[in-house]
């Protein structure tokens, strides 16, 4: 079992210092807006809540009649922390780690969905505080945690057009540094 309390905590930290006139600011995540970004964080919690909690069916999908660059205002970012709040929590469960779940076409361990989840929380903090010029800090456990899924998983992920190809970091860079580089952004 992973705590992803910290990363949640951290991403949710970071969605309260966005202001309203930086939604539309590029971030390192290719093709994302800091609100597009937003959205894709919103969407991510709130479906890996739903396998967290092996509730099963259909995930939720984003607000479709929702503008992405400019719906989440201060209250609308509020709404999404919640989401990322909830996402912590249902992964604190040791249930939610154990057997398999099939979703969005694809059937993984759920300790691999929910190291996934964790990498999504991880990865788009540090894509949110470079956008915003802030810095990010987690503990060294939830990075060795996340580095390990990264090393091992993307290479062989069933979507990989979904991270670019991986940068080269020196051995001796900071682990945040090595897990994004494997993502393909350049710290």
């Amino acid at each position: 079992m992973i705590d992803l309390k910290p990363a949640c905590g951290r991403m949710i930290d970071l969605l309260a210092a966005v202001s309203d006139d930086q939604l539309t600011s590029p971030t390192p995540c290719a093709n994302y807006t800091l609100g597009a970004l937003i959205d894709h964080v919103d969407e991510a919690a709130v479906g890996f809540a739903v396998l967290g909690r092996k509730e099963g069916g259909e995930q939720p999908g984003p607000d479709a009649g929702a503008d992405s660059a400019t719906h989440h205002g201060a209250v609308g970012r509020e709404t999404v922390a919640e989401h990322v709040r909830v996402l912590g929590e249902a992964w604190d469960d040791p249930a939610a780690w154990y057997g398999g779940t099939a979703t969005a076409g694809f059937e993984l361990s759920n300790e691999v969905w929910g190291r996934i989840a964790l990498t999504e929380m991880v990865v788009h903090s540090w894509d949110i505080a470079r956008s915003l010029d802030r810095p990010v800090h987690l503990p060294e456990e939830t990075l060795r945690v996340c580095l390990d899924h990264v090393t091992t998983f993307l290479p062989n992920a069933p979507v990989p057009e979904l991270w670019g190809p991986a940068v080269a970091v020196p051995p001796d860079a900071p682990l945040l540094d090595h897990i994004v580089a494997a993502t393909g952004r350049t710290p």
